[in-house]
């Protein structure tokens, strides 16, 4: 069995605060919140790259988002994103994350992943990840996402 949570490369971390509004009536966040801070965490990733706030600095679509939910998240639970790049292909690149307790690592509330995929919006088509990209995304690349 694959185990996203193991890699080789370094974590980028985010710390992610539970908000009211991210309850349900159930009283835990509800699942679509879940990919709130994964795109919470990637817009700060990104940030973090790129050195700059702007969208258009940003040559990337969103093509997939994935989430396995692994126990619910309550409003008092401190949260700590962590991702990496699990694989990197000529146009694309899949992000890798962990949902888990901010104090206690161990305990994983999700897991899931998004594919990205470089594009050229001047032109409205996919393009190679360029060479400038592909070195700001190696220390948080693990040693095989080749593909």
């Amino acid at each position: 069995m694959e185990h996203p949570e193991e890699s080789t490369a370094q974590e980028f971390t985010v710390d992610i605060d539970v908000r009211f509004r991210d309850l349900d009536a159930m009283g835990h966040v509800n699942n679509a919140v879940y990919f709130t801070y994964f795109e919470e965490g990637r817009k700060y990733f990104f940030y973090h790259l790129m050195q700059s706030q702007s969208a258009a600095d940003f040559p990337f679509i969103l093509a997939r988002a994935e989430c396995d939910y692994r126990r619910p998240i309550q409003l008092a639970d401190p949260l700590s994103l962590r991702m990496h790049v699990s694989e990197m292909g000529g146009k694309s690149f899949i992000l890798t994350y962990r949902l888990v307790h901010r104090e206690d690592p161990s305990i994983v509330f999700a897991t899931g992943k998004t594919v990205q995929v470089s594009y050229d919006y001047a032109n409205q088509r996919t393009m190679t990840t360029s060479p400038e990209i592909r070195a700001k995304l190696a220390p948080y690349t693990a040693a095989d996402a080749a593909r």
